[in-house]
């Protein structure tokens, strides 16, 4: 919708100047509309798309974010913005930018491609870190974090080639080095790990299996409080967890806790089980512990989940009391 009649005049002048790449007497001109009417969010895209051309990337971002604040709706003021971003090498705000302008208009080509391309680069940069420290940890004698660190960049870059090449070096020593690695482990811990490669593998009920020989053999020998018996329990219980058997987290996660009392992933997970089984006083008390907890000792997942399940508990919890009276 046109502005007020000398704002508009501006604004022309400014188009003319645009045109005729006096881009700083364009940026003048649209100064000028902007004080009589800021509330146009064209006059602030038309400044912020000069700031461009002249690399002035933080008044870009300050006019772009003034034509978003002047009409929310107007999606050529998000792209402005991503665009002011990714030349500041802002990506992650470039990013909520791009997301932001595409919930106004999903369908918005400029946006969509600009995303896309920004998320490649994004991938390329990070498989590109990857690989730097696979170099630099097998250079220090690191090959299981080397492996590891392939094994995280093939899964963002599989078939890439530099990550081919590096992993033809590392796998095999790698591999080396985990045969003699399992050949001296006790019984109990072979079968902890054959409960962890079959968890990874999605097979949570072999998983039980061996976590449950692991457990049982390490009760037998007096180990039953020791940490490989701590890991088995915490391992089951999350398999316990995918397949829905409640009680199954609750009691593994009792036995971890009666040890580390203040072991957050226990806390949460049989928090959730409680709830799950509709104990919701006792779920409470949980996510209450772990709310009482330092904040970088919970993380910001773990701190952000129990809040929201505090709210939804409390809820629930009073309306029980609300339907007993």
């Amino acid at each position: 919708m046109p502005g007020h009649p000398r704002a508009e005049a501006f604004k022309a002048e400014g188009n003319k100047y645009f045109k005729g790449g006096d881009y700083k007497a364009a940026i003048a001109k649209y100064k000028e509309a902007t004080s009589i009417d800021p509330n146009v969010p064209a006059y602030w895209s038309n400044m912020a798309a000069c700031y461009e051309k002249i690399s002035g990337y933080d008044e870009m971002d300050e006019a772009a974010r003034s034509c978003i604040k002047a009409d929310k709706n107007f999606v050529k003021g998000y792209f402005r913005l991503a665009t002011a971003l990714k030349a500041k090498n802002d990506l992650d705000g470039c990013i909520k930018a791009l997301e932001s302008g595409l919930a106004v208009d999903s369908a918005n080509a400029d946006l969509k491609k600009m995303k896309k391309d920004l998320t490649e680069l994004q991938r390329g940069e990070t498989v590109a870190a990857y690989i730097r420290k696979c170099e630099e940890q097998t250079s220090n004698g690191d090959i299981a974090g080397a492996y590891k660190t392939l094994e995280l960049a093939s899964r963002l870059d599989a078939g890439n080639p530099d990550i081919e090449r590096m992993m033809g070096r590392v796998k095999p020593k790698y591999e080396r080095m985990e045969a003699q690695r399992r050949a001296n482990l006790s019984q109990d811990e072979v079968y902890k790990e054959r409960g962890d490669d079959s968890f990874k593998n999605a097979q949570f009920e072999v998983a039980i299996e061996h976590y449950s020989k692991c457990l049982d053999g390490l009760s037998r020998g007096g180990k039953s409080l020791s940490d490989l018996a701590m890991k088995a329990h915490s391992n089951r219980a999350a398999c316990y967890k995918q397949i829905s058997n409640f009680d199954g987290v609750i009691e593994d996660c009792t036995a971890v806790l009666e040890v580390d009392p203040e072991n957050v992933k226990a806390l949460v997970r049989r928090a959730q089980a409680f709830e799950g089984v509709e104990r919701y006083r006792f779920a409470l008390q949980d996510v209450k512990t772990v709310l009482a907890m330092p904040y970088a000792k919970v993380g910001k997942s773990n701190m952000d989940m129990c809040n929201m399940m505090q709210h939804r508990l409390n809820r629930t919890v009073q309306q029980l009391k609300a339907g007993n009276c």
